[in-house]
Protein backbone atom coordinates (compact mmCIF):
# COMPACT_ATOMS: atom_id res chain seq x y z
CA UNK A 1 0.00 0.00 0.00
CA UNK A 2 3.17 2.38 0.29
CA UNK A 3 6.02 2.02 -2.40
CA UNK A 4 8.48 4.31 -3.62
CA UNK A 5 7.61 2.44 -7.63
CA UNK A 6 6.17 5.57 -8.98
CA UNK A 7 6.88 7.60 -11.93
CA UNK A 8 6.44 10.91 -10.14
CA UNK A 9 9.73 12.83 -11.02
CA UNK A 10 11.06 14.43 -8.02
CA UNK A 11 11.66 18.72 -7.79
CA UNK A 12 15.14 19.64 -7.92
CA UNK A 13 15.42 21.68 -4.25
CA UNK A 14 16.41 25.70 -5.15
CA UNK A 15 16.55 26.24 -1.52
CA UNK A 16 16.61 24.62 1.96
CA UNK A 17 15.09 25.80 5.53
CA UNK A 18 17.19 24.96 8.03
CA UNK A 19 15.61 24.21 11.88
CA UNK A 20 18.53 23.55 14.81
CA UNK A 21 17.75 23.02 18.68
CA UNK A 22 19.70 21.01 20.68
CA UNK A 23 21.77 18.37 19.15
CA UNK A 24 19.01 18.45 16.41
CA UNK A 25 19.34 19.56 13.07
CA UNK A 26 16.69 19.59 11.01
CA UNK A 27 16.27 20.69 7.04
CA UNK A 28 13.27 20.96 5.08
CA UNK A 29 13.04 21.56 1.03
CA UNK A 30 9.81 23.38 0.54
CA UNK A 31 10.82 23.36 -3.68
CA UNK A 32 10.95 19.80 -3.21
CA UNK A 33 6.66 18.74 -2.30
CA UNK A 34 7.77 20.24 1.93
CA UNK A 35 9.51 17.47 2.50
CA UNK A 36 12.01 17.02 5.52
CA UNK A 37 15.12 16.38 3.73
CA UNK A 38 17.19 15.44 6.52
CA UNK A 39 16.96 15.30 10.34
CA UNK A 40 20.43 14.15 11.98
CA UNK A 41 20.47 13.62 16.16
CA UNK A 42 23.60 14.00 17.55
CA UNK A 43 25.32 14.24 13.88
CA UNK A 44 23.53 10.71 12.87
CA UNK A 45 21.22 11.06 9.77
CA UNK A 46 17.66 9.06 10.66
CA UNK A 47 16.21 9.24 7.17
CA UNK A 48 17.00 7.64 3.87
CA UNK A 49 18.61 10.04 1.53
CA UNK A 50 17.58 11.21 -1.80
CA UNK A 51 15.38 13.55 -3.73
CA UNK A 52 12.32 11.11 -3.52
CA UNK A 53 13.16 10.18 0.68
CA UNK A 54 13.20 11.89 3.41
CA UNK A 55 9.91 12.50 4.87
CA UNK A 56 6.84 13.85 2.41
CA UNK A 57 3.79 15.09 2.84
CA UNK A 58 0.86 13.09 1.38
CA UNK A 59 -1.94 15.02 0.36
CA UNK A 60 -5.04 15.74 -0.83
CA UNK A 61 -4.75 12.10 -0.79
CA UNK A 62 -2.24 8.88 1.10
CA UNK A 63 -1.43 5.67 -0.58
CA UNK A 64 -3.11 4.48 -3.65
CA UNK A 65 -6.24 5.73 -5.22
CA UNK A 66 -7.97 2.97 -7.44
CA UNK A 67 -7.13 3.60 -11.16
CA UNK A 68 -6.53 7.33 -9.98
CA UNK A 69 -10.49 7.58 -10.17
CA UNK A 70 -12.94 8.91 -6.94
CA UNK A 71 -16.43 10.54 -6.62
CA UNK A 72 -17.30 13.81 -5.17
CA UNK A 73 -21.74 12.89 -4.97
CA UNK A 74 -22.32 12.83 -8.54
CA UNK A 75 -18.46 14.05 -10.31
CA UNK A 76 -16.17 10.96 -10.98
CA UNK A 77 -12.42 12.97 -10.98
CA UNK A 78 -9.48 11.34 -12.54
CA UNK A 79 -6.32 11.91 -11.08
CA UNK A 80 -3.05 10.75 -12.66
CA UNK A 81 -1.84 7.40 -12.67
CA UNK A 82 1.03 7.80 -11.83
CA UNK A 83 1.77 3.98 -9.58
CA UNK A 84 -0.12 1.99 -12.52
CA UNK A 85 -2.74 0.69 -12.42
CA UNK A 86 -3.30 3.42 -9.37
CA UNK A 87 -2.65 7.23 -8.74
CA UNK A 88 -0.46 7.70 -5.25
CA UNK A 89 0.20 9.69 -2.52
CA UNK A 90 -1.21 12.68 -3.26
CA UNK A 91 -0.14 15.60 -5.38
CA UNK A 92 2.02 17.96 -2.31
CA UNK A 93 4.65 15.86 -2.81
CA UNK A 94 5.58 17.12 -6.57
CA UNK A 95 4.88 20.87 -5.89
CA UNK A 96 7.16 23.57 -4.84
CA UNK A 97 5.57 24.80 -1.73
CA UNK A 98 5.45 28.59 -0.14
CA UNK A 99 7.40 29.80 2.63
CA UNK A 100 4.82 31.18 5.46
CA UNK A 101 7.24 31.99 8.03
CA UNK A 102 10.44 30.41 9.52
CA UNK A 103 12.47 31.06 12.54
CA UNK A 104 14.94 29.12 14.13
CA UNK A 105 12.86 25.65 15.41
CA UNK A 106 9.93 26.08 13.43
CA UNK A 107 8.60 26.82 9.84
CA UNK A 108 5.32 26.78 8.15
CA UNK A 109 4.90 26.06 4.38
CA UNK A 110 1.98 26.55 1.94
CA UNK A 111 0.39 25.24 -0.81
CA UNK A 112 -2.72 25.77 -3.12
CA UNK A 113 -4.58 22.74 -4.07
CA UNK A 114 -5.69 24.42 -7.58
CA UNK A 115 -2.06 25.14 -8.57
CA UNK A 116 -1.83 24.31 -12.12
CA UNK A 117 0.92 22.05 -11.70
CA UNK A 118 -1.53 19.53 -9.35
CA UNK A 119 -4.30 18.31 -10.69
CA UNK A 120 -6.94 18.76 -8.30
CA UNK A 121 -10.44 19.73 -8.96
CA UNK A 122 -10.82 21.62 -5.82
CA UNK A 123 -9.81 25.16 -4.43
CA UNK A 124 -8.21 25.51 -1.11
CA UNK A 125 -5.09 25.67 0.54
CA UNK A 126 -2.75 23.05 2.15
CA UNK A 127 -0.37 24.22 5.27
CA UNK A 128 1.96 22.03 6.80
CA UNK A 129 3.96 23.30 10.09
CA UNK A 130 7.46 21.67 11.31
CA UNK A 131 8.22 22.62 15.13
CA UNK A 132 11.28 20.88 16.52
CA UNK A 133 11.31 21.29 20.50
CA UNK A 134 12.90 23.35 22.26
CA UNK A 135 15.50 20.72 23.43
CA UNK A 136 16.10 19.13 20.08
CA UNK A 137 14.26 15.85 21.62
CA UNK A 138 11.14 16.00 19.21
CA UNK A 139 9.65 17.21 16.41
CA UNK A 140 5.73 17.89 15.83
CA UNK A 141 3.89 18.11 12.19
CA UNK A 142 0.97 19.42 11.65
CA UNK A 143 -0.86 19.71 8.13
CA UNK A 144 -4.03 21.35 7.33
CA UNK A 145 -6.33 21.07 4.31
CA UNK A 146 -8.82 23.71 3.82
CA UNK A 147 -11.61 24.59 0.85
CA UNK A 148 -12.28 27.99 -0.57
CA UNK A 149 -15.46 26.79 -2.17
CA UNK A 150 -17.20 23.33 -2.16
CA UNK A 151 -16.91 20.40 -0.16
CA UNK A 152 -14.62 17.72 -1.20
CA UNK A 153 -12.92 14.51 0.26
CA UNK A 154 -9.34 14.73 1.18
CA UNK A 155 -6.76 12.77 3.31
CA UNK A 156 -3.66 13.73 4.80
CA UNK A 157 -0.82 12.04 6.15
CA UNK A 158 3.38 11.77 5.95
CA UNK A 159 5.59 9.31 4.38
CA UNK A 160 9.18 9.12 6.19
CA UNK A 161 11.99 6.98 5.51
CA UNK A 162 13.78 5.75 8.35
CA UNK A 163 17.05 4.61 7.73
CA UNK A 164 17.14 0.82 8.57
CA UNK A 165 20.82 1.00 9.41
CA UNK A 166 22.03 3.77 12.11
CA UNK A 167 25.03 5.35 10.34
CA UNK A 168 25.17 2.71 7.77
CA UNK A 169 26.03 -0.33 10.39
CA UNK A 170 24.79 -2.24 13.23
CA UNK A 171 21.86 -4.38 13.86
CA UNK A 172 19.03 -3.31 12.11
CA UNK A 173 15.99 -1.53 12.95
CA UNK A 174 13.34 -3.39 14.91
CA UNK A 175 9.38 -1.92 14.71
CA UNK A 176 6.93 -2.65 17.82
CA UNK A 177 3.68 -1.77 17.55
CA UNK A 178 -0.08 -3.13 19.14
CA UNK A 179 -2.80 -2.37 15.74
CA UNK A 180 -6.44 -3.98 16.60
CA UNK A 181 -6.68 -4.97 13.21
CA UNK A 182 -4.92 -5.00 9.28
CA UNK A 183 -7.03 -4.50 6.44
CA UNK A 184 -6.46 -7.09 4.70
CA UNK A 185 -4.93 -6.38 1.10
CA UNK A 186 -5.80 -7.40 -2.42
CA UNK A 187 -3.93 -8.10 -4.97
CA UNK A 188 -3.68 -5.19 -6.52
CA UNK A 189 -2.79 -3.35 -3.19
CA UNK A 190 -5.77 -1.66 -1.89
CA UNK A 191 -8.08 -2.93 1.12
CA UNK A 192 -10.19 -5.40 0.33
CA UNK A 193 -12.66 -3.93 2.99
CA UNK A 194 -12.04 -7.07 5.29
CA UNK A 195 -10.36 -6.07 8.95
CA UNK A 196 -8.10 -9.15 9.75
CA UNK A 197 -5.61 -9.83 12.84
CA UNK A 198 -2.47 -8.48 12.46
CA UNK A 199 0.06 -10.86 10.51
CA UNK A 200 3.81 -10.66 10.99
CA UNK A 201 5.86 -8.64 8.38
CA UNK A 202 7.61 -8.40 6.14
CA UNK A 203 4.47 -5.66 5.84
CA UNK A 204 3.44 -2.83 2.96
CA UNK A 205 -0.03 -2.58 4.52
CA UNK A 206 -2.25 -0.16 6.50
CA UNK A 207 -3.35 -1.09 10.07
CA UNK A 208 -6.09 0.14 12.18
CA UNK A 209 -4.79 2.28 15.88
CA UNK A 210 -8.34 3.50 16.90
CA UNK A 211 -6.74 4.51 20.18
CA UNK A 212 -4.18 6.57 18.24
CA UNK A 213 -1.13 5.73 16.23
CA UNK A 214 1.61 4.58 18.50
CA UNK A 215 4.99 2.87 16.96
CA UNK A 216 8.30 2.70 18.19
CA UNK A 217 11.93 2.14 16.55
CA UNK A 218 14.35 1.17 18.07
CA UNK A 219 17.59 0.74 16.37
CA UNK A 220 19.41 -1.52 19.35
CA UNK A 221 21.86 -0.07 21.31
CA UNK A 222 22.11 3.10 19.66
CA UNK A 223 18.33 5.03 19.72
CA UNK A 224 14.64 4.30 20.29
CA UNK A 225 12.08 7.19 17.98
CA UNK A 226 8.31 7.02 19.21
CA UNK A 227 6.00 8.20 16.13
CA UNK A 228 2.69 9.16 17.56
CA UNK A 229 -0.08 10.70 16.17
CA UNK A 230 -4.67 11.36 17.08
CA UNK A 231 -4.81 9.75 14.06
CA UNK A 232 -6.01 5.83 13.31
CA UNK A 233 -4.26 4.96 10.67
CA UNK A 234 -0.89 3.99 9.85
CA UNK A 235 1.23 2.39 6.63
CA UNK A 236 3.68 0.18 7.87
CA UNK A 237 6.63 -0.45 4.74
CA UNK A 238 9.56 -2.44 5.52
CA UNK A 239 9.80 -4.55 2.51
CA UNK A 240 13.32 -2.59 1.35
CA UNK A 241 16.32 -2.90 2.61
CA UNK A 242 17.50 0.76 2.82
CA UNK A 243 14.48 2.13 4.78
CA UNK A 244 11.20 1.51 6.91
CA UNK A 245 8.47 3.81 6.48
CA UNK A 246 5.78 4.39 8.86
CA UNK A 247 2.94 6.48 7.97
CA UNK A 248 0.51 8.03 10.21
CA UNK A 249 -2.28 9.06 7.84
CA UNK A 250 -6.61 10.59 8.23
CA UNK A 251 -7.17 6.87 6.55
CA UNK A 252 -6.81 4.00 4.63
CA UNK A 253 -5.53 3.83 1.50
CA UNK A 254 -8.47 4.36 -1.33
CA UNK A 255 -9.83 6.12 1.51
CA UNK A 256 -11.36 8.71 -0.79
CA UNK A 257 -13.65 6.00 -2.23
CA UNK A 258 -14.37 3.91 0.97
CA UNK A 259 -14.34 6.27 3.96
CA UNK A 260 -14.60 9.46 2.35
CA UNK A 261 -13.99 12.47 5.09
CA UNK A 262 -15.20 15.69 3.75
CA UNK A 263 -13.26 19.00 3.86
CA UNK A 264 -15.89 22.24 3.95
CA UNK A 265 -15.47 25.94 4.32
CA UNK A 266 -16.20 25.79 7.80
CA UNK A 267 -14.73 22.02 9.01
CA UNK A 268 -11.08 21.87 7.44
CA UNK A 269 -9.35 18.61 7.65
CA UNK A 270 -6.29 18.70 10.17
CA UNK A 271 -3.76 16.11 11.12
CA UNK A 272 -0.76 15.55 13.40
CA UNK A 273 1.95 13.90 13.85
CA UNK A 274 5.29 13.77 16.75
CA UNK A 275 8.87 11.80 16.58
CA UNK A 276 10.41 11.73 19.60
CA UNK A 277 13.74 9.89 20.22
CA UNK A 278 16.42 9.00 22.93
CA UNK A 279 20.20 7.21 22.62
CA UNK A 280 20.17 3.98 24.30
CA UNK A 281 24.38 4.03 24.34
Amino acid sequence: MSSDNDTTAPQAPAHAVRLAAGDTELTVHPDNGGRIASLRVAGTELLRQGAKYGCFPMVPWCGRIEHGRFRNGGEVHQMPVNSPPHAIHGTGRNLAWRVARADATSAALTYDLSDPAAPWPYPGTVTQDVRLAEDGGSVTLTMAVESRHDSFPAQAGWHPWFVRHLGGEGEGIRIDFAPEWQEERGSDHLPTGRRVDPRPGPWDDCFGMPRGVDVTLTWPGRMELKVTSAAEWVVVYDEQEEAVCVEPQSGPPNGLNTQPRLVTPIEPLEISTTWSWRTLA
